[in-house]
Formats: C-alpha cells, structure tokens, sequence
C-alpha cells in the first residue's frame, strides 16, 4: 500500500481517515497559516486552505498521497470559523440557533512525489434546534464548542442540537469519506483493499 499522509491534527479527522483505510497512515501537521481569503466564495476558501496545507507538507516529505482537509460553517451567508474562547462560541451558538446552516469542507489529495493533485468540495446542510439561552450556557459550559468549526460538535454532545440533516454526515465532522474514497482512487488507492487484513 502506498505511505498515506494526513495533513491535519484534528483527531476527528484522524479518527475518521482510520475508519477508512486503517491505523497505517502517517500524521504530518501543517504549519500553514489558513488567511481571509478576501474575494473567495467559501467553496473557493476551504479547497484554496486544503490545497495550501497538502502543498506545505509535501516540501517536508519526497513520497506519499497527502490528504488534506478544511471545513466551515456557513450561516445567512457569513463564514463562521473556530471559536477561540467561551464568549464567542456563545455568540455563534446564539446566531446559528433555529437557522439551516451548511457545512463545507475542501479535500485536496496530492502525490508527494509526482505533486499531481485532486481537489475538490463536499456541502452538508445542517438544521440547528431553537436554542434556548440556558441550552447555549451549558453547551458552553462543558468546553466542547471552542475550536469547532461553527462552534458545535455533531459527533460530540453538540449532536443535541441538530434535528436533522441533509448530506454527508462525516462532511460535518470534518472528513467527507464518500467523496475522499473517489478521489484516493485517481491515485490507485482503492478502498477496501487499503484496509490492512487481520
């Protein structure tokens, strides 16, 4: 099997990659620095990130398929990133109450060595509850919102806030697997036979 290389330190996304091709992968986090991209639509945003952070690991390896991911949330129309403390999780947590949010995530798949590369985008669209304020506190409360991407965790407690879904619910964790097993494919790494056998 071809060395595998994950261009991320979430755990989610390292856990989901797992549940795809197995433990036998590499982890190398990118130290790009994701910016504004003014001008960019978010579709645009998270393919142009992903593709930044697959093309700085690949000048610290020489081979291997990089994955590399970024995802958003998309509420009336604004960007909404990671929180970084409890008061703006709760101010984000206030502005996606009741509203039909979408979860973009961009993946780029490049070959270390030859640097052809994939890229491409996956949308969830995601129906959050009516939150009340003594919901928000005690969501905000347990630590889970900050650092996610819309400031809640479908796979984590924040699983309470959402009524339903329509799309890819691996999408919104942070790692779409239908649309990277296609993609890993143009690369000669066909799912199941990645999986190492027992």
């Amino acid at each position: 099997m071809k060395r595998i290389i994950l261009a991320s330190a979430s755990p989610r996304r390292k856990e989901l990659l797992e549940q795809l091709i197995g433990p036998q992968f590499d982890v190398c986090i990118s130290s790009y620095g994701e910016d504004t991209g003014q001008g960019m639509c978010p579709s645009e945003l998270v393919m142009h990130h992903s593709q930044e952070k697959a093309h700085d690991v690949a000048r610290t390896v020489c081979q291997g398929i990089i994955i590399s991911a970024d995802t958003v949330i998309v509420c009336l129309d604004e960007v909404l990133g990671k929180p970084g403390d409890a008061k703006h999780a709760k101010q984000m947590l206030q502005k996606i109450s009741g509203q039909r949010i979408t979860a973009i995530t961009g993946i780029t798949v490049m070959d270390a060595g030859s640097r052809k590369q994939l890229s491409a985008h996956e949308l969830t669209d995601v129906w959050i509850r009516e939150l009340s304020d003594r919901l928000i506190d005690d969501y905000v409360n347990t630590g889970e919102p900050v650092g996610k991407a819309g400031s809640f965790a479908i796979q984590g407690i924040g699983a309470i806030l959402v009524k339903r879904i329509e799309g890819d619910y691996f999408n919104i964790v942070g790692l779409p697997l239908f649309r990277l097993s296609v993609m890993l494919e143009a690369f000669d790494v066909c799912i199941p036979q990645a999986i190492p056998q027992a």
